[in-house]
């Protein structure tokens, strides 16, 4: 009797993107707690709204430093550290060149500066439209300390339906916030959840970050960790799985209200 290749076959049975797709049906028909496909919605902009700075930031970055490099060849002393657009502009127009070699270095410097401008517009773009974004999305992670619009609209995008995590611990796991347990008898320690979502994880991170610095619940927690003897690192990791929680809450609270408000 012929032998049935298993859906995980090495050796001469090489996978291909065919017999994953095959598997991956076969699989689908038994489970029934599959979510089914939706079409794209908010919060898809919203995630596409905020992946494209990450984008603008690093071709800006690489702009600006090919215009320090041709300033720094036209004048005397150098362009200096920090430079923006504006800066920029304003030592161009001291610039006097005298060989045709400088004469066009000041050519590739405005056409290097215009580019500048022109993703520098383009952030600010997009951070409008982001803003009108999350105003549509009608959150309230807006009011929770620090996060601010561009961490809310990472947290709608990437969280999406918040309906498909049924409890505040499945959503800690998505994120990677959920600290791993490394207690060792009556030593009990966590180390740091290197899974999850990462682009989530870095948005509590950032959260953590600065309620830790300022006055409120967040630093009172951090600060009651430590007194428990926790270390900083993992103090801020509890703060961190505690906004997980309050960001779930908010998540829920907010699509029943959208419901009631439909109904």
């Amino acid at each position: 009797m012929p032998s049935t290749p298993s859906a995980r076959a090495t050796g001469g049975d090489r996978k291909t993107d065919a017999s994953d797709a095959l598997h991956v049906a076969q699989v689908a028909l038994f489970r029934h707690d599959l979510r089914p496909v939706v079409p794209d919605d908010q919060t898809t902009i919203l995630r596409l709204l905020t992946e494209r700075p990450d984008d603008l930031v690093h071709e800006r970055t690489r702009v600006l430093y090919r215009l320090h490099a041709v300033l720094r060849d036209l004048l005397p002393d150098g362009a200096p550290t920090g430079l923006s657009a504006d800066k920029a502009a304003a030592l161009m127009k001291g610039i006097r060149p005298v060989t045709a070699t400088d004469n066009r270095r000041r050519d590739i410097a405005r056409a290097v500066l215009a580019d500048l401008c022109r993703l520098d517009r383009q952030v600010k773009d997009n951070e409008a439209e982001m803003r009108k974004a999350v105003a549509a999305a009608r959150t309230t992670l807006t009011t929770l300390p620090s996060p601010g619009t561009v961490l809310a609209a990472k947290v709608l995008g990437h969280v999406g339906d918040v309906t498909r995590f049924p409890t505040e611990h499945h959503l800690a796991s998505y994120t990677g916030s959920a600290p791993v347990d490394a207690s060792s008898g009556d030593n009990v320690r966590h180390r740091l959840n290197t899974g999850g979502k990462r682009a989530l994880n870095s948005v509590l991170h950032t959260i953590a970050i600065c309620q830790i610095r300022d006055d409120g619940r967040g630093q009172a927690h951090y600060l009651r960790k430590i007194s428990e003897g926790r270390t900083p690192s993992e103090a801020r990791w509890a703060l961190k799985r505690r906004l997980s929680n309050v960001v779930y809450r908010i998540m829920k609270r907010d699509q029943r209200n959208h419901l009631a408000r439909a109904a």
